[in-house]
């Protein structure tokens, strides 16, 4: 049938009939399947077999690319945009279930968004800030590893001289740990800095993108906060974004729109799409004069170990022999790891001390804090054998924080003083029980 993909069509089976945009067919998806992209946004299969007609409603066209010309108000400050990839930039790949081709643009989806393309797609940011944007990279959180991060810090730094305030556009996977990488990275920040992302990409008609977007430049251009943090959805709705400090922030669901909660912190602000920034947390750095430094030396010999029942303690040996010189280890409620019997860990992680690689401990549980003296089991990991146990850090951040540590230091006492020193917020001097599942 004479239609061809990027065509709306009208597709009638024995049943039913669809509208939508003609895709080229998925290299994953078995033969004798036609794919069209509904006007919500979703695609959607259809057995060749039960098709009775296709119809042309229109013709696909190809047109040149039009760019919005940007408006310059110097009223307004100016807000750059750093690309890494990620959902909020993507693009539908139909090797994976989508295609990388300019027929996607009927459909609406492009990827390695302009400020231009912003602008046209929301073209109330116009009334918010003056947008620069810059792609730094184009990797997918779970590939990220200490360069990608400092990649991006030091572009962040470059982009704080020309700019009021940064939002950095990322994936979702690892964003948390990204954010706290970055909180050590950048010193004396006296700008905000903002990470966003989206949980479903902006083709789709339940995406979190624009808001997203909308929220973190309000923030930047707006707030008062330097400090590094993430702007994300608050609820499933399309109600306000929770600006989480970026040491205290994490995924708690896999696709969930307001996946990122934070965590043994209250949130810093609500921000509502419509400009207002409600204030929550007022223990926070504010904006003022000076530069940002970049410290981004990360000891790569670092780990992080997941605790559990009935664990092989050689796991241990496994990073001892490979000469790490930190291990953080994300035990059990109050810190407990694997203590009597066959399965203890205790002669381990002994071995690894003796050997001067630090052994820092913090909760699986996530909310609460370790605590090193209320067990006998707690007290033979701290006192008996030095390890740190590191308040209410969450284990990810522990672990960027033990890299950064490790970079400037091997000393085991000085590494504890500095894991133990409230550097970027990662440590709370109290619990709030509203805090809890905020």
């Amino acid at each position: 049938m004479n239609a061809k993909p990027g065509d709306k069509v009208k597709i009638i089976t024995e049943k039913e009939e669809f509208e939508g945009i003609l895709m080229p067919r998925p290299e994953l998806l078995e033969k004798g399947f036609t794919v069209i992209k509904l006007d919500n946004g979703y695609n959607i299969g259809i057995e060749d077999k039960k098709i009775k007609k296709i119809e042309i409603l229109k013709e696909y066209k190809p047109k040149k690319d039009k760019k919005v010309k940007l408006p310059f108000n110097k009223n307004l400050p100016t807000i750059s945009i750093l690309s890494t990839g990620g959902t909020i930039s993507s693009r539908i790949d139909y090797k994976t279930g989508g295609v990388q081709s300019d027929i996607m643009k009927a459909a609406g989806v492009q990827s390695d968004y302009t400020a231009e393309d912003f602008v046209e797609m929301m073209p109330e940011l116009t009334k918010i800030a003056n947008l620069k944007t810059k792609k730094i990279m184009s990797v997918m959180t779970e590939d990220f590893t200490n360069k990608e991060w400092s990649l991006i810090a030091k572009e962040i730094a470059k982009e704080l001289d020309k700019s009021e305030g940064i939002v950095v556009t990322m994936g979702t996977d690892t964003l948390h740990i990204a954010a706290s990488a970055l909180s050590f990275f950048l010193k004396d920040l006296n700008k905000p800095v903002i990470i966003t992302a989206a949980q479903r990409s902006i083709d789709r008609g339940s995406s979190d993108a624009f808001m997203n977007l909308i929220c973190a430049i309000t923030a930047a251009a707006k707030s008062d906060i330097a400090e590094f943090t993430t702007c994300l959805h608050g609820t499933t709705n399309d109600d306000y974004c929770l600006l989480n400090r970026g040491t205290k922030v994490r995924k708690m669901h896999t696709s969930r729109r307001d996946a990122f909660r934070p965590i043994n912190d209250l949130p810093l602000a609500k921000v509502y799409p419509d400009g207002k920034i409600e204030i929550i947390n007022k223990n926070y750095k504010k904006k003022g004069a000076g530069k940002v430094k970049i410290d981004d030396k990360f000891e790569e010999k670092t780990a992080l170990i997941q605790v559990y029942p009935g664990m092989d303690p050689k796991v241990i040996d496994f990073y001892i022999n490979e000469c790490y010189k930190g291990i953080v280890l994300a035990a059990t409620a109050l810190g407990h790891v694997p203590t009597n019997g066959p399965k203890s860990v205790i002669p381990n992680i002994k071995k690894a001390i003796d050997k001067k690689i630090s052994i820092v401990i913090a909760s699986q549980t996530l909310y609460g804090r370790v605590h090193p003296l209320v067990y006998t089991n707690l007290r033979k990991l701290s006192i008996e054998l030095g390890c740190i146990f590191v308040e209410d850090m969450l284990p990810e951040t522990a672990y960027v924080k033990l890299g950064w540590v490790l970079a400037k230091t091997k000393d085991p006492e000085k590494v504890k003083e500095l894991m133990l020193t409230n550097i970027a917020g990662e440590i709370s001097e109290r619990s709030l029980d509203k805090e809890f599942l905020y």
